[in-house]
């Protein structure tokens, strides 16, 4: 039986299976806009069907449609078990894609930032990300990664985590500070994922559906034939798959339907045999 909650930091009990709000105001970071109604009805489902755990972040946006405002509107007053995420690091370039890069004097001005958006006073948990939409590089993360333990310690954040890194990436960021997640990219390189459970780290996959054109899709063959024998879609056992990986893993995936977001939930009740996942390993 899989294991549905997993503690964040230690401190924060959240379910595995949670929800990622970056399709909630465009399709893709190029646009167009999404209706802003709907984002905020497929927040509040969410929330109604047990999920208590929101990534979002300031760069989330398109127009004057923005997933920070979206969460805000959508669910103030918080519930008090809500865990919302953000993340800092990438700067929208003119076209509106994320392809700049905040440096560490920048990035104190978006933690505040995400806190007015969100209308909070701190935040769960804060991601470094680092990199473009490429996987890791060779790059220091220490300076950066500094100015959020320094905001950690003055109570502003609660929980911090690293995203599209490395393994040195991770090990110079908790020789600063505890690091409770790391959210790297779902196919991308998984080896860190052993030490996240070693050490009680979550490990969130993003892009835990493929992510759409260009990100290194799903092999849907494999999850067809699961999904044709248990009744399922091929999303819901690509969900229980990553799930079933290992009791570190959180599930976010994301989208700005109604339809697809109950479909994505039910995933949590899905039980893959061995059988399943041998077919899914091939």
């Amino acid at each position: 039986m899989t294991i549905k909650t997993f503690s964040l930091g230690g401190e924060l009990t959240i379910n595995r299976l949670g929800f990622g709000a970056m399709r909630l105001a465009m399709g893709t970071f190029a646009g167009p806009a999404r209706d802003p109604e709907t984002g905020m009805a497929v927040l509040r489902r969410a929330v109604e069907l047990g999920v208590n755990h929101i990534d979002t972040a300031g760069f989330y946006g398109r127009d004057a449609v923005w997933a920070n405002e979206l969460v805000r509107t959508a669910l103030t007053p918080y519930r008090d078990d809500l865990v919302i995420a953000t993340k800092v690091g990438p700067l929208p370039g003119p076209n509106g894609v994320p392809s700049g890069q905040a440096t560490a004097d920048q990035l104190r001005g978006l933690v505040e930032a995400d806190l007015r958006s969100l209308g909070l006073d701190r935040l769960d948990l804060v991601y470094l990300r680092v990199g473009g939409m490429t996987g890791p590089g060779d790059e220091s993360i220490a300076e950066r990664f500094a100015v959020l333990a320094e905001l950690r310690a003055e109570g502003v954040i609660r929980n911090l985590g690293i995203s599209n890194v490395d393994a040195a990436q991770l090990a110079e960021a908790r020789r600063i500070a505890p690091v409770a997640a790391v959210q790297n990219r779902h196919t991308g390189d998984t080896g860190l994922l052993p030490e996240c459970e070693e050490a009680g780290i979550a490990y969130v996959p993003y892009f835990p559906l493929g992510g759409g054109v260009g990100s290194g899709p799903l092999d849907v063959e494999r999850l067809g034939k699961v999904a044709a024998r248990l009744g399922a879609t091929t999303a819901q056992v690509a969900i229980a798959s990553l799930l079933a990986k290992s009791p570190s893993v959180l599930a976010i995936p994301g989208t700005g339907s109604l339809n697809h977001l109950e479909e994505n939930l039910a995933a949590i009740d899905l039980s893959l045999s061995d059988e399943d996942l041998s077919d899914l390993r091939g």
